[in-house]
């Protein structure tokens, strides 16, 4: 059974919701972090959210959002790192709900499930499950996003039988091999693009009251989720097959594309490592003067692999133990891929 929070965290973070009129939700821009404010949102239904597409750390330029919107709270969900020059500048409490690296910070309220046990990666989806007890299924979406299986993913089978029609509890087999998978594929892909396209689709997903209305197009906020996912999806396959067309004997795959392109980087990753379990996948697009990959490996521990092949090469990277990203300059592309090289010969 997954350690999520505990009993007195969850009720405090239930005050804290309960005890304001206008929040302001900061949220990362994939399921777990779209899920995360939908469930608390749902229990709200008061405030408004912003769109998270950022480098690892939230810093202080997010405060002329607080300074437009004026919250009376601040929450801030699935996000790795927040600059206490943030919190500082907020100058209103601030909840805080993540599942990485635990930070150490003053002046905020601080939860995370691997401050009291370091194994318990725990997606917030559940996490704001354990607050909000309803949306099961907006729960699922965001912890099968994360390629993690939803706690109750007993009781989700008996509510939504179509949407897990096998016993499968591989996380990869609930994400590509399920309808409930295809939900949170559909989550990731209408979040792609500018934000306020993507904010849009948040605030039609607001009003949907059951999986059903997307999957099956049952209802006009359905339907227009539905289409948005395929657009973008049109976008995502041709992607894909480029990136097969690499696949060769060794024990990495890598693809780098355009710009000009969504970025896929996370979604591509995910599929590739589905299909090809033993390669470590390395998926990169330009963007500017950097480029920026998301990085996956069944086998490795990856953080501090990361670490070496940044070695001379201005740029950060980090995340889970299996699921990592990096962004480095372009000019410095070459030694970053010698470091790549003389690592993966150790292996």
């Amino acid at each position: 059974m997954a350690k999520g929070l505990k009993k007195q965290e969850v009720e405090r973070i239930k005050q804290e919701l309960e005890g304001c009129k206008d929040p302001l939700f900061f949220f990362h821009d994939d399921p777990d972090g779209v899920c995360s404010f939908l469930l608390l949102y749902r229990m709200k239904h008061e405030g408004h959210g912003v769109i998270l597409k950022i480098p690892p750390e939230m810093g202080p330029n997010f405060l002329r959002k607080v300074d437009e919107y004026s919250p009376d709270k601040i929450f801030i969900l699935d996000k790795a790192q927040v600059s206490q020059e943030f919190i500082d500048g907020a100058k209103r409490t601030v909840v805080w709900i993540d599942h990485h690296e635990p930070q150490k910070k003053d002046h905020v309220l601080y939860f995370n499930p691997r401050v009291h046990d370091k194994k318990a990666n725990v997606p917030v989806s559940y996490l704001c499950y354990q607050v909000s007890k309803k949306d099961l299924w907006i729960s699922a979406v965001g912890t099968t996003g994360d390629w993690f299986v939803h706690p109750d993913i007993e009781k989700f089978r008996k509510r939504y039988p179509k949407l897990v029609p096998n016993k499968t509890n591989k996380p990869e087999e609930l994400f590509f091999a399920t309808p409930l998978g295809k939900l949170a594929r559909i989550f990731s892909f209408i979040l792609k693009g500018d934000n306020k396209g993507a904010m849009k689709c948040v605030k039609i997903l607001t009003r949907i009251k059951e999986p059903e209305e997307i999957l099956e197009q049952k209802s006009p906020a359905g339907k227009f989720i539905y289409k948005r996912y395929e657009t973008v999806n049109k976008d995502y396959q041709d992607l894909l097959n480029a990136a097969l067309e690499e696949v060769t004997d060794n024990n990495l795959l890598l693809y780098i594309y355009d710009e000009s392109r969504n970025s896929f980087t996370s979604d591509l990753s995910n599929e590739l490592l589905f299909r090809f379990p033993e390669k470590i996948i390395l998926i990169g697009r330009k963007k500017g003067d950097e480029i920026k990959f998301s990085m996956r490996s069944s086998k490795l521990i990856l953080p501090p692999l990361i670490k070496r092949i940044l070695r001379g090469v201005e740029g950060y990277g980090g995340g889970h133990e299996h699921a990592c990203g990096i962004c480095i300059k372009k000019k410095d592309k070459e030694t970053f891929f010698e470091n790549l090289r003389e690592e993966l010969e150790k292996i």
